[in-house]
């Protein structure tokens, strides 16, 4: 039977303060295929990260999780902390969004890549340091062989997310979850990284999971999106559906606020994501929307089919086109 890479079905995330539950991730869903690159979207505060440490089962001791991750058709919310152990780095790895807070101070960026090595293979500490050399060759860090002695204090940014991506990709995993892997670099640098990611995973056949506020990001790479608001899948398509004919006014909002033409005013989203305490009742975007009705405020909107996929996209992707928006077929 044919598996896809990663499912995702009915996963909740919820946090316990004072003894009140708040559900942080609500019933989300997606799958991610082989060699995919696939976009999850949406402001801070919309519960994508937590998205992404739920599929690495790396929640923080207050979260508790519920639903069905399927990763090459095993279910990894079951999975043995032994068996997880070994799944982390070899066959599913993450880049996260600070790579200062991520990598370990007091050891060169050489010893935390060679270690990774020798966790999962049977090899010795200079097979381990030379494959070391070699990936930071392939992640195009300059003079790889001095690199490996350095600390993480002693490089800039942009090389410490390359160290990053080179720790990701030791061991040839099937996927890589990229969690904002650019938002601390400047502009320049952060074209070199996703260039980067890019090459990387025509040439190691993986699948990318990227984690961004960044449409602009996504319609530059992406090939399938969701789009993601207040824990809740508010709209998924295909980027180029997403881009050419929005049906939420979230995601449509998130579109108007980026930059186009030099000189242009850009249309800020009003207002805020909402806290976990205080979401509204109805459609939770409700209170930021120009087109909110009275209808919106008294029952949050079902996830609707608004453009089943008829053929293959001009990208070679079948995506279906949903909404979470009763005004879906007006916008």
């Amino acid at each position: 039977m044919h598996y896809p890479l990663l499912s995702v079905e009915d996963l909740n995330v919820s946090f316990t303060f004072d003894e009140k539950s708040l559900k942080a991730v609500d019933s989300i869903g997606f799958r991610v295929d082989r060699e995919d690159f696939f976009a999850i979207v949406g402001e801070s505060g919309s519960g994508k990260t937590l998205t992404a440490l739920s599929i690495m089962r790396l929640l923080p001791p207050n979260a508790a999780s519920s639903g069905r991750i399927f990763f090459k058709g095993e279910d990894i919310l079951i999975k043995s902390a032994e068996d997880l152990r070994r799944m982390r780095g070899r066959d599913i790895s993450m880049v996260f969004q600070e790579p200062m807070t991520s990598l370990n101070p007091v050891f060169t960026v050489g010893f935390q890549i060679a270690e990774v090595l020798s966790t999962h293979f049977n090899i010795t500490k200079k097979e381990a340091m030379d494959r070391t050399v070699e990936l930071l060759r392939s992640v195009k860090m300059p003079s790889p062989e001095l690199r490996v002695k350095d600390y993480p204090h002693q490089m800039s940014g942009g090389m410490r997310q390359r160290i990053m991506i080179a720790m990701a990709i030791a061991c040839s995993p099937s996927l890589i979850i990229a969690d904002e892997p650019t938002t601390a670099l400047d502009v320049t640098i952060q074209a070199q990284i996703l260039e980067l990611i890019g090459e990387l995973k025509v040439k190691n056949e993986m699948s990318i999971l990227l984690i961004t506020h960044d449409l602009g990001i996504v319609a530059e790479w992406a090939l399938r999106v969701e789009v993601m608001y207040a824990g809740r899948i508010v709209e998924k398509a295909s980027v180029k559906d997403i881009f050419l004919n929005p049906r939420h006014p979230y995601t449509r909002g998130l579109l108007e606020s980026l930059p186009k033409r030099k000189g242009e005013k850009l249309i800020p989203v009003p207002g805020q994501v909402p806290g976990l305490n205080e979401l509204p009742s109805g459609c939770k975007f409700a209170p930021r929307c120009r087109y909110v009705i009275p209808a919106c405020r008294e029952k949050e909107p079902e996830l609707i089919l608004v453009t089943p996929t008829l053929k293959k996209g001009d990208n070679g992707v079948f995506s279906d086109h949903f909404s979470r928006c009763i005004r879906a077929m007006e916008i």
